[in-house]
């Protein structure tokens, strides 16, 4: 599909905004990246429209065309200037690859011989941890010549965000066969059995990575700005998901609930210097098998919501949650999978993000493939667009309702502001009953009121 026709498509379908949006982040959508139209009367049209409906498009950052990149970019830059808008960018391409497939950054065994660990994905073979940072400067270099541009254009950036997961250190699939195989790992690590230790490690090789690279060429230029990454935020220190590229090693620490097996993870975020979390809300189609729910929605929603919620309580004080979310099924099934997989119902995912926001996410970044791109945006305005109504809250009050029930039955989200409660309740299963909702040493009752949120007094 010709992207101006999918933005076309996109804004056809959303409404404009009927509650300001005031200092309230926009909705990302994955499709809205790149100048919108070739000639500037056009783009600046499909800008308008676009913010309209609380949107935003991105600049796209590519270093490997990089007069065209940045002319598109700062051009773009230049007209969300003149109409009043924010200005941000996709930094993916520019940090691939640390891992690039030279020698210089393989593992190494005991004979002298290179290898990869190919385990995350055939075309991007993962080196030796301890062997790639003579590739900081080149990425660097890369983020230094599009952040220097902006400043010196006078275009201060706002929002950038990257997609960067396969490349540089990891820890799952097969990747602890390969450190304990490398010499350099062994004599850099000391106790390549202990993959607490391991894991630790790699993941604050990580950090550094993406702060020096990444996140402090932009910041030293526009502190103000939001930059970040996918699934790198603040959390509980378990994964409760598996990305696409990850497979379950029953070789490596994991607790089981139900059939899910939740692994320990490294609190990689601090270090990076991001000024904004990335958690991600997915329906991975592996999830629905790993829960024996009789409600099918329920299937998806506990093991987001475990997501959101350890997200949510663990944001640090003044930062931000802009969250991946994504509904439809795409992901490659597996064989003979599909006929008893029930996908999540609409309503159930827009009860998800609304949870999500009265736990503490700022925004949301819709993930999806241009067939479905319609689909997904609908969803994800509706009730973004919504909860524009509640922005006071949403910004000034305290989320405090963090509950994951085991079993199907009554969510309630919260955020207090004041002695006023925002609330939200969604039931899985027939109930009528109040929820008594405990704040200090008082309880507040919340009735059902399907398909809304509340505004509650304190007894």
């Amino acid at each position: 599909m010709d992207q101006l026709d999918l933005i076309r498509q996109i804004l056809d379908a959303l409404p404009p905004l009927e509650h300001p949006r005031g200092a309230r982040l926009p909705l990302y959508l994955w499709a809205l990246r790149g100048m919108p139209a070739s000639d500037d009367t056009t783009a600046r049209e499909l800008l308008r429209e676009a913010d309209a409906r609380g949107l935003a498009f991105l600049a796209v950052w590519d270093h490997e065309n990089l007069p065209t990149s940045l002319d598109e970019a700062l051009r773009l830059g230049r007209l969300q200037q003149e109409l009043g808008l924010s200005i941000g960018a996709d930094a993916i391409k520019p940090l691939y690859s640390f891992c690039d497939g030279s020698p210089a950054t393989a593992h190494v065994d005991e004979q002298g011989e290179p290898f990869f660990d190919r385990s995350h994905s055939a075309e991007r073979p993962i080196g030796c941890p301890f062997a790639l940072d003579h590739r900081y400067p080149e990425i660097a270099r890369r983020i230094h010549t599009f952040a220097e541009a902006y400043r010196e254009a006078e275009l201060p950036l706002g929002f950038v965000f990257s997609d960067w997961e396969i490349d540089g250190p990891l820890e799952w699939n097969n990747a602890w066969d390969h450190i304990r195989r490398c010499r350099r790992c062994r004599a850099e690590l000391g106790d390549v059995e202990d993959f607490r230790h391991v894991q630790r490690t790699l993941r604050s090789i990580r950090a550094d990575m993406q702060r020096q690279c990444y996140a402090e060429p932009i910041l030293q230029r526009f502190p103000k700005a939001l930059v970040g990454n996918y699934a790198v935020y603040a959390h509980a220190g378990m994964r409760y998901w598996y990305d696409y590229f990850e497979q379950f090693n029953p070789e490596l620490p994991h607790v089981w609930d139900q059939q899910e097996p939740s692994r320990p993870w490294a609190h990689e975020y601090p270090a990076t210097g991001y000024t904004f979390g990335m958690p991600v809300l997915y329906t991975w189609y592996r999830t629905f098998d790993w829960y024996d729910y009789a409600v099918t929605d329920y299937h998806w929603f506990y093991n987001m919501l475990k997501v959101a919620s350890s997200a949510g309580q663990q944001k640090p004080a003044g930062h931000t949650l802009i969250t991946f979310v994504h509904h439809t099924l795409t992901d490659p099934p597996h064989e003979g999978a599909e006929p008893h997989v029930v996908p999540m119902s609409s309503w159930a995912y827009r009860e998800l993000l609304w949870h999500a926001l009265l736990r503490g996410h700022d925004a949301l970044f819709s993930w999806s493939p241009d067939d479905v791109a319609v689909h997904e945006a609908i969803l994800a305005h509706q009730v973004y667009a919504e909860s524009l109504a509640y922005t006071g809250f949403l910004q000034s009050g305290q989320p405090f309702a963090y509950q994951v029930p085991a079993t199907p039955g009554t969510i309630v989200s919260a955020v207090r502001l004041e002695d006023k409660f925002l609330v939200r309740r969604t039931d899985f299963g027939e109930t009528g009953e109040p929820f008594m909702l405990d704040v200090g040493d008082s309880s507040i009752a919340v009735p059902q009121k399907p398909g809304g949120c509340q505004i509650l007094d304190l007894p």
